[in-house]
């Protein structure tokens, strides 16, 4: 069972490695496709303080297209199982928004379903989460993957991604997902142009002030590339994605979900001894 109560009772966020068991991610498609290079990749980030490893067999990345359920099980499910054997203590999500890749997880020892879509596009999710007890992430996203980045527009994008988490908030209680097991994500570069992500950036507290977790996933996102002015590779793109994890120190988020661990990680260990001090 989990209970996301935690992850609010620490000085600073929880880091969120995220291991890429997928051919065509954006920053590191096919480097972590076999069950050992993923086992190793999961071992290197919890040395370097990763608080969870997020498992991900379905690239969401712009113009992406859905991957069936028996694919991401062949993809994803070897790695959990090798993840859990050599590291047992380790805190394992799966990013997925189809029922049958949950249970496959959930039964190999995932404790939260990372959901892009907010359960809203497989009806047996939710209630599996509940039978189970796990924990979910409901993240916003305009459209799908292969749309979200068509001309996304919005009245006012904080009020709108706290309006729809909030609606998904109360449908995953509805379908009897105890309130203490939701997370929320803003969804930084899914369906948002640039200002919308700075937009949503800089009004985190107003997501905070929602009662739920907030996780923050900026990592590395084409958007850094934009503001630096270059479209640089995603792995050049640290400054930017430290900057983002720092803003979501500052505004109490509960978990920055991250490519570079080691540099995350001592960034927020440092805010946390300066910001306590006196």
């Amino acid at each position: 069972m989990f209970d996301a109560r935690v992850l609010q009772s620490r000085s600073r966020p929880l880091v969120m490695g995220i291991l890429n068991v997928t051919p065509d991610s954006f920053s590191d498609g096919g480097a972590h496709a076999e069950p050992a290079t993923a086992a190793e990749r999961a071992a290197r980030m919890l040395a370097d303080g990763a608080d969870l490893i997020d498992v991900g067999a379905e690239s969401t990345r712009p113009g992406a297209e859905p991957v069936p359920a028996d694919e991401q099980i062949r993809r994803a499910l070897p790695a959990i199982e090798r993840i859990r054997r050599d590291y047992p203590q380790a805190v394992l999500s799966l990013d997925t928004r189809l029922a049958e890749v949950a249970r496959s997880g959930l039964d190999a020892g995932v404790a939260i379903i990372n959901d892009v879509s907010a359960l809203r596009d497989d009806p047996e999710l939710a209630h599996l989460i509940a039978q189970r007890q796990a924990g979910v992430v409901l993240m916003h996203m305009q459209g799908t993957p292969a749309t979200m980045q068509r001309d996304p527009r919005y009245a006012n994008v904080v009020a709108d991604v706290t309006g729809f988490l909030a609606e998904r908030t109360r449908a995953a209680q509805d379908a009897g997902i105890a309130a203490e097991r939701i997370i929320i994500d803003p969804g930084i570069g899914f369906g948002k142009t640039v200002e919308h992500n700075l937009q949503l950036l800089a009004g985190l507290e107003t997501l905070v002030a929602m009662g739920s977790p907030v996780l923050v996933g900026a990592s590395r996102k084409g958007f850094i590339g934009k503001i630096a002015g270059t479209e640089n590779a995603p792995p050049d793109r640290l400054g930017g994605s430290l900057a983002c994890a720092a803003r979501a120190f500052y505004a109490g988020a509960a978990i920055v979900r991250v490519h570079d661990v080691a540099a995350t990680a001592q960034m927020l260990d440092v805010l946390a001894a300066i910001t306590s001090t006196g």
